[in-house]
Formats: C-alpha cells, structure tokens, sequence
C-alpha cells in the first residue's frame, strides 16, 4: 500500500499550531489539539464589490483583477456605460461611441473590443476599440447581429453565431487588427450562447437553436467540430478561459446559478453563483479564477469564482457596538478597535462635550471635552487625539484639545487656536501633525497643526466648500473629498503634499456630508447626502475611486475612523442615530480541514 509520502512527495508532520501558508494537499498532525490536518483545493464564488450601474445584456472581457464591462440595459434604454474593476471595486471607464446591449467583446481591459449588438433590433455590425480610456469606431463586422459568441483579444478575435432578429445566425467571423472575414460556419445555428477561448482555439457553449441547447463546440482557427455537452441547457450564459480551461456561468430560462467548469474534454458542475441570473458579463484567466458582474433584470451584483487553497471572505459591513449617546457631526478619530468620538450633535443644535471610546466591541465613557461643540475636526489615535473647530451655533470655534486616553487638554489661546474658526471641516493626521481643509462658509483654507500651533497651509483649489470629509497620516500626505461648494454637491477630490492641493479623481457619486477615513493612497469614503441620504462606499488608490459594499444603514454626518481595510463609522443623521458599523475588507485565509474517518 503506498504512503502519504510516496503519493505526495510530503511526511505527516507534527506542529503545535497549524501552519500558516501550508502547501497545497499538504497534511499535518495538530499535537494541541490532537487533530489530523489537511489544506484542501475548493471552489466557491465570493460577493465582490457592486457595478456602479446595474444592468443586463454587458459584454464583458478581462482578467479577475482587471475587468471590463461594457454596454448594457438599464431597464429603459440601452447604455453606454464602461465600468472597469480592480479586483477591489468597480470605477468608471470612457463611455462607448454607441449605446448597445447584447453584443460580445473580448481582449483586455486596457486593450479590448466589442462588436454588434442592439439597437437596432435587427443587430448591427458596430465594433469599436478600447484602449483603457477611450472608445475608437471600427471597423465593422461583416454580418449584422446580436447575442453572440466571442473569443481572442482585441487584434485576434473571434466572434460566432448570434441573431438578427428573424434568423439564429451559424457565421463565424475573425479580425486581425485590420479588417474582419468570413470563416467556417458554427455546426448548429445558434443564439445567445456562451463563447470563450482564442481565435485558434474557440469555445461555444449552450443557448438556444429552436430549443434550450447543452451543446458546445470547438474552434481550431479553421472549423468547428462538436464536443461534449453542458450538463444544463441554458441560453443568456457567459463564459471565460481557454478552449482547454473555461468556466460557463449562469444562463436561463428560469434564471440559473449553475456554473460548469471545461478541462477541453468534460464539462464539471461546480460551485455555483450566489445569485442567479442569465444575460451577465463573465471575465477570467481560466477555471480558477474568474468574476462574474451584472445580470437580468438590471442587476450590479458582482461575484469572485476562485478554486485554489485559499478561501477568500469577501469585503463587507457589519453592525458594531452602539454609541451610549446617539449623536452626530462630532470629532472621531482611531481605529476600528481603538476610537475615540467626542462631541457632537445630540439633539437641538448647540453640541456636547460628551466623549466615548471603542475598544472593537461596545463604548465607554471617555473625558468630557472642555468646551461643547458639533461640527468640529478630528485627527490622532485613542491615546494622542486631537479635537478643533466647530461650532456653538451661533458662534464659530477655533480652539483645539488634545486627547491622552484619559482626558481633554484644551491649548492654551491663542497660540493653540486654529487661525480661523472653522465649522463643517475636513480633519485627518496625527496629533503632532494634522490638517484641518474647508469649512464653512465654503471656505479654501488650510491649516497645519505641529503639535502646538497652527500655521497657514496651501489653499484648496476653487471653489471653496464645506461638508467635505477627509484622509492621511499627517501634513504631507493629505486626501480631501466631497462637499457642499456654492451651488452643488460635488465629486471634487484633492489631495495634498504639504505645501499644495492637486485635483485627484472624482468620487463616483458627488455628495456632502459624507464619512471617510484610511490614508491619501488608501482610503474610504462613505454614506453622506445627494437628494437623499446614500449608505454608498468608495475605495480610492491615490488616483481612482471604486465601488465597495454599501453600508447597511444610509446616514451623513457621522464620524469615520479606522483604515480602508478595517473602518468604524459611528452615528449620524437622520437622527441622530447610535448605529454603529464596521467594515472589513476582502480577506483570503489557508482553507485548512479535519480529517477524519467518517
């Protein structure tokens, strides 16, 4: 009988504790806790950041990490729409020339293409060209159609079947870079069908030819010859990967969950999506690693495929503690298990001097500040904080207190007091160096603190504003966002490099009041009001915001603390409110078994 060693190389070791990076199928005895251990391969789909806009009928193309989605349905009209994703969350991409659904693309997120499609309801032979920003019209292909398939990248591709209409469509086109021809016909006229692999090396799977289909076919660059079957008859389905590695997701009718994974042979059942849903755009390197995003009817759900020794936890919000003192528009700052709120809005205007801290679980009574306030600035951690500005309607603050874990210090006047008092600020950094941007009445103004004074710092970039939130570890690296300028909500970012602002890329949704925290290359915007109040999350890189899972409960002026990966926000309006939540971002862990004999 052969050993564990003969068969994978390995000995059954003993550790204490599991090892923390084990190899794939490796095995190991726990002495603590007398167990047999085991890293497993599994696949699973994990929640992935939502679409900006939720649609049906994307085209979609692209790496797991680096993702294209193209077009679609809004439930009204075809879009124009790009969205591209990170691996994170979704940003916006160039618009396309011509507003479609139901087309195919393929190639890369910074180098693809996409072709056909409706209107017209008839199809069209559109095709335009992206290069990672902006959309270039042609050239055309030859027939028109929609609800195709396609493989191959943006100068090899291959596109397959499709209907115009009155006719399922078996013509099967390539392009070079130059000029689209006709190839080899498709065995079985068919529509809405899945497509993936290369030019040389195509891949159709399921859709509908005078029924719900489970045939697929295989491309070798010159004709097409029948493989095996799906397992389920589907149409509206998407796949990605090569002719020798593809997954196939979703489809309908009813709307399926079911994904199918192809080795160039035999196609596999295997974990299916959480939300079930046909017409989707499906990007991936293979049957290990994909993302599947949208769906009818108009859906912005996203979802991660991985087969691999890692389980991946996806990013989320989930509730906290709840504030002794429901309250609003104080000064927060900390971490996720150390923050600190102090002051704050708790019912008519006028502010409190009431502090509280966080320890990860449940709030405590922290010192009292020396003066009530709303409003005001924040910066620092648990033990070496920092409170400014504000406001006693009708009188506007200037002064600072500084925070020890225990109690307020209030900064001897004048010298402690910011230059101008200031309400409705930006506050971020550290006790000995924070920055406190904006305010009211849509003020420009920017100050250092060094720990014992304030100075004059580079003025926001016009117009001014207040109900702006900000970001950073001190006065060299700054990131402010949102507000209120004079006449709008804005989407306005800047960030700053201690002696000046530079625009930054603008939040997706312009509002006011929002929440934020983390640093000026890695930060969290969230909540905060529009025409109403949103409980929308953004994740900036130190150039582009993209979309993160919302929070559960919408608010504005509420206090945000922590990182972009381990975030606290802490009352709010309307309200004001107790409700506090947390969010942890996108986790991966060993996917570590028991082996046992049952």
């Amino acid at each position: 009988m052969s050993t564990f060693k003969e068969i994978r190389g390995q000995l059954i070791r003993k550790y204490t504790t599991d090892p923390p990076t084990p190899l794939e199928g490796q095995m190991w005895y726990n002495n603590t806790t007398g167990t047999l251990k085991g890293s497993i391969v599994s696949s699973a789909w994990s929640s992935g950041a939502p679409l900006i806009t939720g649609m049906s009928g994307r085209a979609g193309c692209g790496i797991q990490t680096a993702a294209l989605s193209c077009g679609g349905h809004d439930g009204s009209s075809a879009s124009v729409v790009t969205q591209e994703y990170n691996g994170s969350g979704w940003a916006s991409g160039g618009n396309m020339l011509v507003a479609r659904s139901g087309k195919s693309a393929a190639g890369v997120q910074t180098a693809a293409i996409t072709m056909g499609g409706e209107p017209p309801s008839s199809g069209t032979t559109a095709a335009e060209s992206y290069d990672g920003s902006t959309w270039t019209e042609g050239p055309n292909i030859t027939t028109a159609r929609m609800m195709m398939g396609s493989g191959g990248t943006s100068t090899t591709t291959l596109i397959f079947g499709g209907f115009d209409n009155s006719t399922t469509k078996n013509e099967t086109e390539e392009y070079n870079g130059i000029a689209w021809s006709e190839q080899n016909n498709l065995t079985t006229a068919t529509r809405q069908l899945a497509g993936a692999g290369t030019q040389t090396a195509g891949l159709a799977a399921g859709g509908y030819s005078g029924s719900l289909t489970t045939v697929s076919e295989e491309y070798n660059g010159t004709s097409w010859t029948v493989g095996n079957s799906l397992n389920t008859a589907r149409q509206k389905l998407s796949a990605t990967g090569p002719q020798t590695a593809a997954l196939a997701v979703g489809g309908g009718p009813p709307v399926q969950a079911v994904t199918e994974s192809y080795d160039g042979t035999t196609w596999t059942e295997t974990a299916d999506l959480a939300t079930a849903r046909g017409d989707l755009g499906t990007a991936g390197t293979d049957n290990t690693a994909a993302v599947s995003f949208g769906g009818d009817p108009g859906l912005a759900n996203t979802e991660e495929f991985n087969r691999s020794a890692q389980v991946t936890t996806a990013a989320t919000w989930a509730s906290g503690g709840a504030l002794t003192t429901a309250r609003l528009a104080g000064s927060g700052f900390g971490t996720q298990s150390a923050a600190v709120l102090a002051g704050g809005r708790v019912g008519p205007p006028g502010g409190s001097t009431i502090t509280e801290e966080y320890n990860g679980a449940s709030w405590s009574a922290g010192g009292a500040l020396n003066t009530s306030k709303q409003y005001s600035g924040g910066a620092g951690v648990l033990t070496a904080g920092l409170s400014f500005g504000g406001d006693v309607p009708p009188a506007v603050l200037a002064k600072t207190e500084e925070y020890n874990g225990t109690a307020w210090t209030e900064n001897p006047s004048p010298s402690g007091d910011m230059g101008t008092g200031r309400t409705k600020l930006a506050g971020f950094g550290a006790q000995d160096s924070a920055i406190a941007a904006g305010g009211n009445p849509y003020s420009t103004l920017t100050e250092e603190y060094g720990g014992t004074t304030w100075t004059a710092g580079g003025a926001l970039t016009a117009p001014g504003r207040h109900y702006l939130a900000g970001a950073g570890a001190g006065v060299t690296a700054g990131l402010v966002f949102g507000g209120y300028d004079p006449s709008t909500y804005t989407a306005v970012t800047e960030t700053y490099n201690g002696d000046a602002w530079t625009a930054g890329g603008p939040l997706i949704t312009a509002r006011g009041q929002p929440s934020g925290c983390g640093l000026n290359t890695a930060a969290l915007a969230f909540g905060g009001y529009t025409t109403t109040t949103v409980a929308v999350t953004e994740g900036y890189d130190g150039s582009v915001w993209s979309t993160r899972p919302s929070m559960a409960t919408g608010r504005y002026d509420a206090n945000g603390m922590g990182t972009q990966s381990l975030a606290l926000v802490a009352g709010g309006d309307p309200g004001p409110i107790t409700t506090v939540e947390e969010f942890t971002g996108e986790t991966t862990a060993a996917n570590i078994v028991t082996v046992t004999t049952s």
